[in-house]
């Protein structure tokens, strides 16, 4: 038997229940007692206690606690049940429900050759039975079980890491900036991996970034994204310094995705920084944009 924890006052959430004039159960020689049936997770359950422990598990001198998933037979072909339980037993004397702390966060998996875990030394009889404990008054005791269920949601991916990464640099120069009417432009496609891309640009800014930035994305086609995979991508977004080569640049390393197909920034470059001549960003009313791409891996669901 592991140490039992300080005990709580909130009982089991799932199920619990009263045994009065235990010591007959004993006398009546019975072996174990099955609780009803009970609801948890979806699933049907009941609770065994071996009053002077399960033999056949070494269980002698003990309490033994089990737990037994029921009503299977509806169960598809090759199912399994992923479980965390905890047992219980009430300390009357304290109002306090103890548990095994051992035990606690233990996942047990339930499956057509494995539909009962249990505690087969969950309390010594001599500590059950000692008046001191609060376990047994009056021979009577309680016992409780909480049930959870663990669901499937989780997702698993493989990254496959290009041994040998694709890089592509597109440049988009664009005349007359200070004449751009519309909302949004985008330049013209350029393919890396096997990928379509644009750069998208707001030349008077886009949320927070609209009336004070020039706001820059890299977009990629979803036409050309293969279902449920995400691109592993390292871009830099660069503006050209037409004077000294000293570029403005927004570099990331990140995932796109049919969920998420754009990246970059709306407050990439302030309008007062573009148009500031001495800066070079503006050089002739032009603009020079250039998106640098390298495919780094492919993230795709485990089968």
């Amino acid at each position: 038997m592991g140490s039992l924890s300080a005990g709580r006052d909130a009982p089991p959430t799932h199920y619990s229940f009263k045994i009065q004039s235990f010591s007959s159960l004993s006398k009546a020689s019975i072996e174990k007692y099955t609780s009803d049936k009970f609801e948890a997770g979806d699933y049907k359950w009941k609770l065994s206690i071996y009053p002077n422990g399960n033999k056949k598990r070494n269980g002698e001198g003990h309490i033994s606690i089990t737990l037994a998933l029921v009503d299977t037979s509806s169960l598809p072909a090759g199912w399994e049940v992923k479980v965390i339980f905890n047992f219980f037993i009430h300390d009357q004397f304290h109002d306090k429900y103890v548990s095994l702390t051992d035990a606690v966060g233990e996942l047990k998996r339930f499956h057509a050759m494995k539909t009962e875990w249990g505690i087969y030394k969950f309390l010594k009889l001599e500590n059950f039975t000692d008046p001191s404990n609060g376990y047994l008054v009056n021979d009577s005791c309680a016992f409780g079980v909480e049930v959870f269920v663990l669901k499937q949601t989780r997702k698993e991916e493989c990254l496959s890491v290009m041994e040998a990464p694709v890089t592509y640099t597109h440049t988009w120069k664009m005349k007359s900036f200070s004449s751009l009417a519309m909302e949004r432009y985008e330049s013209q496609d350029f393919v890396v991996g096997d990928h379509k891309w644009r750069i998208r640009l707001y030349p008077r800014g886009n949320g927070e970034g609209k009336g004070n930035s020039i706001s820059v994305f890299l977009t990629l086609d979803n036409s050309t994204l293969p279902p449920d995979t995400k691109l592993f991508v390292r871009f830099n977004l660069r503006t050209v310094n037409q004077m000294n080569g000293e570029h403005f640049e927004l570099k990331d390393d990140n995932h796109f995705s049919a969920s998420w197909l754009v990246w970059g920034s709306r407050k990439y470059m302030s309008l007062a920084k573009l148009n500031d001549p001495k800066h070079g960003f503006l050089v002739d009313d032009t603009c020079i944009i250039e998106a640098q791409v390298t495919l780094l891996g492919i993230v795709s669901p485990l089968s």
